[in-house]
């Protein structure tokens, strides 16, 4: 496989799917929030990426539209890897149901987090 190829997958070393992960994340990382999410960026030791989802069931209460959330940030976060500094966690948290929005609108609400932040925590 190539490195372009690699770097157009999500890996399961790119999942952060632990529970004291995504605490320690909590604890350590940079906060930064819009209306519909709250973005946590954190130093890691893996040497790569990784992302964490956070949703729940006052923030999208059918089980499809928390999944589509899930994809539709996958998405996000499969394409755009490569612009975060290397060896950063990212912790996606949901706070309102934006399953009915399209991914660009979702795209730019992120993308505008992202330039806030800076990547680095």
């Amino acid at each position: 496989m190539t490195s372009i190829e690699e770097r157009a997958t999500f890996r399961k070393a790119e999942r952060i799917s632990r529970r004291k992960e995504f605490l320690e994340i909590y604890r350590k990382g940079k906060r930064l929030e819009t209306r519909n999410f709250t973005l946590i960026l954190s130093r890691n030791n893996t040497g790569g990426n990784r992302l964490g989802i956070s949703i729940g069931k006052k923030a999208a209460k059918k089980a499809v539209a928390r999944n589509r959330i899930k994809r539709l940030l996958r998405e996000y976060f499969r394409l755009n890897k490569g612009r975060l500094p290397s060896s950063t966690d990212v912790v996606i948290i949901v706070r309102k149901d934006v399953s009915s929005r399209s991914y660009p609108d979702i795209f730019a609400e992120l993308e505008g987090l992202l330039k806030e932040g800076g990547g680095s925590s």
